[in-house]
């Protein structure tokens, strides 16, 4: 058995309250690493087609990276993955804080959930020992509650928690599973999974230690990486020079104006991160134009202006902030906590902040942090909320829904006390909120067709707040991969942080030009082999457990690969692990073909039909069709079907899901 992983994983049947062990071969570790790339395999055998999201056949799994656990920086994260009730087809969640080192040190390589409870319970696991508690006690609770009740009931002096909010628990199909206190694996909707299934909580006390093949040569990659991030003298100039939140401000408002921009560069990135967090981004989107506003149909400039942008971005939040949150392992504390009159909080991510804020046309700071806190305590995705909210503004804006199906909520744009009570009956499940809790396009099922152009969705799943008019990466992330929506996977700005031709020169990708243009971004060619081997590198990152913000701002120096070979003892050449990366997508992508998910469609809003006539994407048409045949070429996916073909299939030893497919 290699390093950096047990080889062993378990399976928890809530229906009949027994449990099982299955130990894994060394040969399924190189093939998928870990994560949800273990997952994927797991889960196509696991959960029968067809099956029921919210139904007893749903399978739900919590599965720490490959390298979690170990000394590797920015090793914290952790996946949770089952067949999504938004999309119908794979859905997964990625979640930082201290959960996902908590599995590995238990002993496990993935916990996974099969069947419902009959009742409200919460898992315990103390290594090798499994406990199913009864949870009426804190059924109802909030996610932090959850965490202090449990805390004060169980003795054990150190344990994590994952759990859900009264949202999951009443199987809001946007809610998502928090620990710590509100960090949160949101995407999918696989709060609302593990609401079907009566699992309240799932807590782990694990004191095994994580062995690995090379400690020492962890060790000195670590004071390598750390002296790269740190020493870089462009990075010095950054941190040293005044005001520079107002610079990165100005900046992003030169290149929406101009179109031009140089190439991005991870010590900025760095310093941006270390400084503000997210919410560092939140201005300068605004000014590049990659901020959606107004349900994606308004212009920052006008719509939103810069004044309005700097009240809810980088210094404003800063000030709040009364201490750094580092998640596991990590050098840069991007997360922070926030004193407000309402107490100590989570401060809000970018996407909090422009779905809640620019989506909405909310430049209330405040507001925002109680809508943020009130979706942690909830246990719902902020993303997918902002995104509701704003749909419903513009249904009340045309007409469609009236003062009166609102229930007196006076939901025009900005008015932000009204998106608080929108919230909380959203939360509830209350009148209009019922109808709201599960999405747009849920939504628009019960609402009607007429509101259907204002649903900001791709195949169930609210897009992240990235426009891909600035950048068209997203557009193809957004439509093309297995979870759609998601802004985390790949991006034209995310290969000019990577330099992939550094990284993986076999694969004779030509580097990103140094000075970017909008006519650039938007020219076809070359780019559908670059996006494909970013989602590739992504599948990676994500399997072996490693933050994305590690990723960037080391670039091509980032020492993934040598982690993995020095944890592991294995001896695979980058070329090796992309061909694992290609393995992990397809797998996703086949699970979708089983379920009979196709090609998707983004909305026409954000191709730019209608045009804007104003503002960075001024006159913008985004045409993906070429390059989304390019990336499904790639791949090797029907490009009519998006299916992986049979020799793909083959070719990455998955001969069995080919027949399956063949078979479907």
């Amino acid at each position: 058995m290699g390093g950096g992983y047990t080889g062993k994983i378990l399976i928890i049947n809530l229906t009949t309250q027994k449990h099982e062990t299955i130990s894994l071969d060394d040969e399924i570790y190189q093939a998928f690493i870990g994560g949800y790339g273990l997952a994927s395999k797991i889960l196509f055998d696991l959960i029968p087609k067809g099956a029921d999201a919210l139904g007893p056949d749903n399978v739900l799994g919590l599965l720490p990276g490959l390298l979690t656990g170990t000394s590797a920086l920015f090793s914290g994260r952790y996946m949770a993955v089952g067949k999504s009730p938004l999309t119908g087809g794979w859905g997964d969640a990625n979640g930082g804080g201290t959960f996902g080192p908590a599995i590995k040190r238990a002993g496990w390589d993935g916990i996974f959930f099969k069947g419902q409870s009959e009742k409200p319970v919460y898992v315990c696991i103390r290594n090798e020992q499994v406990e199913i508690c009864d949870a009426a006690m804190i059924w109802g609770k909030s996610t932090i509650e959850t965490e202090q009740s449990l805390n004060e009931i169980l003795t054990d002096k150190k344990i994590n928690i994952v759990s859900i909010g009264p949202a999951g628990e009443k199987q809001s199909l946007i809610s998502g599973i928090f620990n710590d206190s509100g960090r949160c694996a949101a995407r999918s909707g696989l709060g609302a999974v593990m609401g079907s299934k009566k699992l309240k909580a799932v807590v782990i006390n694990g004191n095994q230690k994580v062995n690995v093949h090379n400690n020492e040569e962890l060790r000195l990659l670590n004071k390598k990486l750390l002296t790269l991030l740190n020493d870089r003298w462009v990075g010095k100039l950054f941190d040293w020079l005044p005001g520079f939140g107002k610079i990165v401000r100005v900046l992003g408002r030169v290149i929406g104006f101009m179109g031009l921009q140089t190439k991005l560069m991870p010590p900025l990135l760095k310093t941006l991160l270390t400084k503000y967090g997210t919410p560092g981004f939140m201005a300068f989107y605004c000014g590049t134009g990659e901020a959606p506003v107004k349900n994606w149909k308004g212009v920052a400039k006008s719509d939103f202006t810069p004044e309005m942008a700097v009240k809810i971005s980088d210094e404003a939040v800063k000030t709040l902030e009364v201490k750094k949150y580092h998640c596991a392992n990590c050098p840069i504390g991007c997360g922070g906590t926030i004193k407000t009159t309402d107490g100590s909080q989570h401060k809000p991510e970018y996407e909090t902040l422009a779905a809640f804020g620019s989506l909405c046309l909310v430049d209330d700071l405040s507001t925002i942090c109680q809508a943020n806190h009130m979706c942690n305590m909830a246990g719902m995705d902020t993303i997918s909320v902002g995104t509701t909210i704003a749909f419903a503004m513009e249904c009340y804006e045309t007409g469609i829904l009236s003062l009166e199906d609102l229930e007196g909520i006076d939901l025009k744009w900005g008015n932000s006390r009204e998106m608080i009570k929108l919230l909380q009956k959203m939360i509830d499940r209350d009148g209009i909120g019922d109808i709201l809790a599960d999405g747009v396009k849920k939504a628009v099922e019960r609402i009607g067709e007429a509101s259907e152009m204002y649903a900001m969705h791709v195949g169930g799943q609210e897009m992240g707040l990235h426009d891909p008019r600035v950048d068209p990466g997203f557009g193809i992330a957004y439509q093309c991969e297995p979870t759609p929506g998601r802004h985390t996977i790949s991006a034209y700005g995310y290969q000019e942080l990577y330099d992939l031709h550094k990284i993986f020169p076999s694969e004779k990708v030509k580097s990103v030009p140094q000075v970017i243009s909008k006519r650039w971004k938007h020219k076809e060619k070359g780019k559908a082999k670059r996006q494909a081997i970013n989602s590739k590198y992504s599948q990676l990152i994500n399997s072996a457990g490693l933050c994305k913000f590690g990723a960037l701002t080391a670039g091509p120096h980032f020492p993934i690969f040598k982690w993995l070979n020095a944890a592991t003892g294995w001896n695979l050449s980058n070329e090796d692990y992309l061909k694992a990366g290609e393995r992990i997508e397809t797998m996703r992508q086949a699970f979708n073909s089983r379920e009979g998910i196709g090609l998707l469609k983004l909305p026409d809003r954000v191709l730019g039909h209608p045009l804007l006539s104003k503002g960075p994407v001024k006159n913008v048409e985004l045409k993906l069709s070429r390059i989304k045949n390019e990336f499904y070429q790639e791949f090797h996916w029907d490009y009519e079907t998006a299916i992986p073909s049979e020799d793909v299939l083959n070719k990455l030893g998955l001969k069995d899901i080919a027949a399956a497919l063949k078979n479907n």
